[in-house]
């Protein structure tokens, strides 16, 4: 059975398509063309799936996500995976890297293992393409929730330890530059494929600028978990907003960064280098109360997550970034559209995989309101929300 979507335009990863109609069969993009090429098919084994006024895009993918309905992928076992899945693929989102928060070695190790196990399987659900390490490579002083007795300082054979667990499919690292050895390992982690991402660190600009130069290429949660900005020593954080070439992420949610200053985000990273992320954790999409971030309890209350008063990731949704940052920022939905897909491929590598939408390419897309909500999500071919 084939399907056809008709929606009010379509924006495909590069260029805008006015009255679109999109034919997929097996989860697959069978054809793409407009309305004023030709006409809808009227035959038998075709149904059809009317969004009008909606814009169709890439599905959503989220390159910092530590868990959501209720689990943590660092449970890493069959169930959680797929309960997290099935939840994104709802909210917009058709891949993710699935994040690790820092735990003991063995237990990260034992993650590590369990993650790499649940990647190429072909599941229903938002795919999990790669893994995320954050931690346990970070700043005390910047540390957030991330435990300190289970803090270390870069190591190559440590770092080789955990990409070996994962089989090789650690794609993005956060690490701190101002530690000892964190040059050599952003040029070595560099060299085997993984993207490092500054972050959860109290660097000058002089130590952002040499793992730059190693390697890096993004940046974690701007703003949260940095340097304070100075006029006379930008750190890190000024290093980030003023480097064209980083990218670098954000949680739009209102609580870790004020509107303001997601405008400022948006003037200084555009459209080319701003990346929209959750940082969600296993409380999203759950009622109010204590909830695990890893290996520790967090408090979810008034769309805050917490431990002792330190914000401990979100309970965001990509689909409710988009409308915020349409709002905070004063964007047009097609501005924002490449924050969410097109710049987290192509940060991660994962340009063939996901960003984009073509023939021959997953159905994987979503249909958003002028405004940013959420419409429609469709992931594999699967109609997982529709409005």
């Amino acid at each position: 059975m084939r399907t056809v979507v008709t929606a009010a335009a379509l924006w495909d990863g590069t260029a805008l398509m006015h009255d679109p109609v999109v034919e997929m069969e097996d989860g697959i993009i069978a054809a793409i063309w407009s309305l004023k090429e030709r006409g809808i098919p009227e035959i038998s084994d075709h149904s059809k799936i009317t969004l009008p006024g909606a814009t169709l895009a890439p599905s959503f993918l989220d390159v910092h996500i530590h868990g959501a309905a209720g689990h943590d992928v660092m449970e890493a076992t069959p169930e959680a995976l797929t309960a997290i899945s099935n939840f994104l693929a709802s909210r917009g989102t058709g891949s993710f890297l699935a994040t690790t928060v820092t735990a003991p070695l063995d237990t990260t190790l034992r993650s590590l293992e369990g993650l790499a196990a649940q990647i190429n399987q072909n599941k229903p659900g938002a795919r999990p393409l790669g893994i995320h390490l954050e931690g346990p490579f970070l700043s005390h002083s910047k540390r957030g929730v991330h435990p300190p007795e289970h803090l270390l300082d870069p190591s190559i054979s440590t770092f080789d330890r955990l990409f070996e667990a994962a089989e090789g499919q650690v794609r993005l690292m956060t690490l701190a530059p101002e530690l000892p050895g964190a040059t050599e390992l952003a040029a070595h982690a560099t060299s085997r494929g993984v993207r490092v991402s500054v972050g959860h660190s109290n660097a000058t600009t002089a130590e952002t600028l040499r793992a730059i130069a190693a390697g890096a290429s993004s940046a974690t949660h701007t703003f949260n978990a940095m340097r304070v900005l100075d006029h006379r020593e930008p750190g890190i954080l000024g290093t980030v907003l003023t480097t064209d070439s980083l990218y670098a992420e954000l949680i739009c949610d209102g609580v870790h960064v004020d509107p303001a200053m997601v405008k400022l985000w948006w003037r200084v990273k555009g459209r080319d280098r701003g990346i929209l992320i959750t940082d969600a954790i296993s409380a999203t999409g759950m009622p109010e109360g204590e909830y695990m971030l890893g290996g520790f309890p967090v408090q979810v209350a008034n769309g805050r997550a917490s431990l002792n008063g330190v914000l401990a990731g979100s309970v965001l949704t990509l689909d409710r970034a988009l409308c915020n940052f349409v709002a905070y920022a004063g964007a047009t939905v097609e501005d924002a559209l490449p924050l969410l897909t097109r710049n987290p491929a192509a940060m991660t590598g994962f340009g063939d995989e996901a960003g984009s939408l073509h023939v021959g390419g997953r159905a994987d897309f979503v249909a958003v309101a002028e405004d940013g909500a959420l419409v429609a999500s469709v992931v594999g071919g699967k109609v997982f929300s529709q409005k």
